[in-house]
């Protein structure tokens, strides 16, 4: 990510792309009545702080399992990802496909069973639980400033769309949405967020998927696309996920395959899919174990899908949009100097290029849901953590349940109030997705280390925990600042001085990763460990786990895991 001296404002202030008919604003405004209708009618149903912050724990794995995935499927993530893969190729597929799957069935299978038998309310509450209140408190606050931040890029992104497709003021688009998330997510906590987001993934698929089979109608079908982008860069491969990558500069992001295997499937995936809260919130509230061991699974198989609605917009761009040597989206500070078109508005241009009266509709309440639910998840997750692992724990421990969930929902608008202020400082920067990978190469990739050793090794102690923690956040921020303030540290940070922003945060989270784990095990093996009687339902080897072999193979969560594993292989070698 590089900061600009010129605000963003603009290049927001192009002519409008669309104009909406009678039927579209219907569409919409019916959406909004549906959202607030949802968080007033589940009011009544969450009365108790086990209500409010984890849905009562009554989901069934269908609903915790779309739950889980549409928290992830934001308005960021539909704009942001359609952008990269402009910018990138089918590269970006990496992010769904290696960045996700794996660490999602890493979850079900290993990690949730700790979460959902030691009751936790949190993450940080989990390490509370395992390391003690220094590594809960380091956590609760590191991860309660990301979720802020990660909020109001939701929103910004989401600004972005209604300005430029529609003309909006981005104030008024900011307000509107974020008032609207405030009273659902306030009236009905993590029940209403999740119900929403259900209603939100299916307006996510129909509107985006539009998109695409017209796309792909037009361009005569995906070999179809794939000529029409090797015609405009014969020079550059757009279109092959792994081929390209024995090499830093045989392909588009400057990465060679350790990078993607390692730095993002080992430790950015499996730390945001298995540590961040705002997705395990989602599986911890499912109605029992089986429940929350299949949430992920569903999840994992709907996520192998999800490139079809975000990275084919993308190459679409690539095969519609350019022609032969020329791109004609471009970076945003390109962008601003010239008053073109950034990378960013590739989703909104498709969406203009196909979608007429009703469709069009459609397809901004998709946006528009997709803002909502990547919001309302971080909302949900902040009032989550700062009610119980902050003000709990810090300021008052012996208060009644019903004052815990007058202060989360208090919380919820403090979060979106202050989610508001961080949509107005992003507006400051450029390259959104650089942006985002940043911050979870400094709070989740260590974060992954500390829970995982705290998982798996019964010797890893509360100060190791703490420590890892801490090294391991403070040597990512401090090797970010390194090639900031001299770009040729690059070619030590990411192994290669022609690394691009995507492929120096791939490698800074691994090495993050390896200090924070290196940390936790020489302080561990110099310090005491905790006895044993205080492990249980914490760490494998304390713990008992209950068994499923009484259940037909079909039932178990462990088949359906293995069917999503060979389909995961099976996507990777056909776009090889």
């Amino acid at each position: 990510m590089q900061a600009i001296t010129t605000p963003l404002l603009p290049a927001l202030l192009q002519t409008r792309l669309l104009t909406l008919s009678g039927i579209d604003i219907a569409i919409i405004a019916l959406y909004f009545v549906a959202v607030l209708g949802i968080g007033f009618y589940l009011k009544r149903f969450t009365k108790t702080g086990e209500d409010f912050f984890l849905a009562g724990r009554e989901m069934t794995a269908w609903i915790a399992g779309l739950s889980f995935l549409a928290a992830n499927l934001g308005s960021l993530e539909l704009m942001g990802w359609a952008a990269s893969a402009y910018q990138y190729g089918i590269l970006a597929t990496h992010w769904y496909w290696i960045g996700a799957i794996p660490a999602m069935l890493f979850l079900a299978l290993v990690m949730i069973p700790f979460y959902y038998i030691s009751k936790t309310h949190s993450v940080p509450g989990y390490l509370q639980l395992r390391y003690g209140e220094p590594a809960r408190a380091f956590s609760a606050i590191s991860f309660g400033f990301m979720t802020v931040l990660m909020s109001g890029i939701n929103m910004y992104s989401m600004a972005i769309v209604m300005k430029v497709v529609l003309g909006w003021d981005i104030h008024l688009s900011i307000w509107v949405s974020s008032i609207t998330v405030a009273l659902y997510v306030g009236l009905g906590g993590l029940l209403s967020a999740i119900f929403n987001e259900v209603l939100q993934f299916v307006l996510i698929w129909l509107g985006a998927l539009l998109i695409s089979i017209i796309g792909l109608i037009e361009t005569g079908g995906w070999s179809g696309m794939v000529a029409r982008i090797h015609a405009n860069f014969p020079n550059q491969d757009y279109t092959h996920a792994w081929r390209t990558l024995g090499s830093f500069a045989d392909n588009p992001m400057g990465i060679n395959w350790v990078g993607i295997v390692f730095g993002l499937g080992a430790v950015i995936s499996m730390g945001y899919w298995t540590t961040d809260f705002l997705v395990v919130q989602r599986v911890i509230s499912a109605k029992d174990l089986r429940s929350a061991k299949l949430a992920p699974i569903i999840g994992a198989a709907f996520k192998m899908c999800v490139p079809f609605i975000v990275i084919l917009p993308g190459l679409l761009g690539l095969a519609l949009l350019d022609t032969p040597g020329h791109h004609f989206l471009m970076g945003e500070t390109e962008a601003v100097a010239t008053g073109g078109h950034s990378y960013n508005e590739v989703l909104p241009l498709m969406l203009a290029r196909y979608c007429g009266p009703g469709l069009l509709g459609l397809g901004v309440t998709a946006l528009i849901a997709g803002f909502m639910s990547g919001m309302a998840g971080n909302v949900s997750a902040f009032a989550t953590v700062w009610t119980y692992d902050i003000y709990r724990a810090m300021f008052k421990k012996s208060a009644t349940d019903a004052h815990y969930v007058s202060v989360g929902r208090w919380c919820t608008i403090l979060g979106v109030l202050i989610s508001i202020g961080a949509a107005y400082l992003v507006m400051q920067f450029a390259s959104i997705m650089d942006y985002v990978q940043a911050l979870f190469s400094f709070f989740i990739a260590p974060l992954f280390g500390t829970v995982l050793l705290g998982m798996l090794w019964k010797r890893a102690s509360p100060a190791g925990g703490f420590w890892g923690l801490f090294a391991g956040t403070m040597s990512s921020i401090a090797m970010w600042a390194w090639v900031k303030a001299d770009p040729a540290a690059l070619q030590y940070v990411a192994l290669s001085s022609k690394a691009r922003d995507m492929a120096e945060n791939m490698y800074r989270a691994l090495w993050s990763a390896v200090i924070c784990v290196a940390v936790t095990v020489i302080v561990s093996l110099l310090t005491k460990p905790k006895p044993e009687s205080e492990l249980t339902g914490l760490v494998m080897g304390c713990t008992e786990i209950p068994g499923e072999g009484h259940l037909p193979l079909y039932q178990r969560p462990v088949f359906w895991a293995g069917a999503v594993g060979a389909a995961f292989l099976a996507v990777n070698i056909i776009f090889w």
